[in-house]
């Protein structure tokens, strides 16, 4: 089979379901933003220095955003016309918002409270947590536009909001796993 098929050559492509849309409508909008996030999860599961259990839950995170850009990329008619397709999609559930939750609230027992505003930078594994987290901004604010023209799920928009806690929470482990203190932002005067 070959990679290519030449039908998106002329700026279209199509959603599940076979309807042929823009390359830049705003549902391939989101669940592209959400590909690209998932490349840099990939960039910093690879890294050096990330524990086993956190590349697990990377992988599980993986999987739940290929569900999230399959959901997005069903087209609105394809969930009554067609429903052995949709039959095929699996959900985003209650249990992996609290998943990701539960990461989160594992994480923070480890670190000291909150104070103050902080700038990323200095370690590596906690700035490519800070970029994961700045996708997974731009992916929401992405999928908050889809949503004012078709209807999303509000567990995939629990999720995506849950992801960008886990990445910022992430990455201020990673910085006191390196010993080293965060940067706190300080206003210019």
């Amino acid at each position: 089979m070959k990679i290519y098929t030449k039908t998106g050559d002329k700026g279209t492509t199509s959603l599940i379901g076979g309807t042929r849309v823009s390359k830049d409508d705003v549902r391939l909008e989101a669940y592209g933003t959400f590909d690209e996030l998932s490349a840099f999860i990939a960039l910093l599961s690879d890294s050096e220095g990330v524990e086993r259990h956190e590349i697990e839950v990377m992988d599980r995170i993986q999987n739940s955003l290929l569900v999230v850009e399959s959901c997005l990329a069903l087209e609105p008619t394809a969930n009554s016309q067609q429903p052995t397709v949709k039959k095929y999609i699996p959900e985003i559930t209650e249990a992996d918002v609290k998943f990701l939750e539960d990461e989160i609230d594992a994480m923070n027992e480890q670190l000291e409270p909150l104070k103050y505003l902080i700038i990323p930078g200095g370690n590596i594994l906690s700035s490519k947590s800070h970029v994961c987290r700045t996708i997974c901004r731009r992916a929401e604010r992405r999928l908050v536009e889809m949503c004012r023209e078709y209807e999303v799920d509000d567990n995939i928009r629990r999720f995506v909001n849950r992801l960008s806690d886990y990445f910022f929470t992430l990455s201020r482990l990673y910085m006191k796993r390196a010993g080293l203190e965060e940067k706190p932002w300080k206003p210019m005067k």
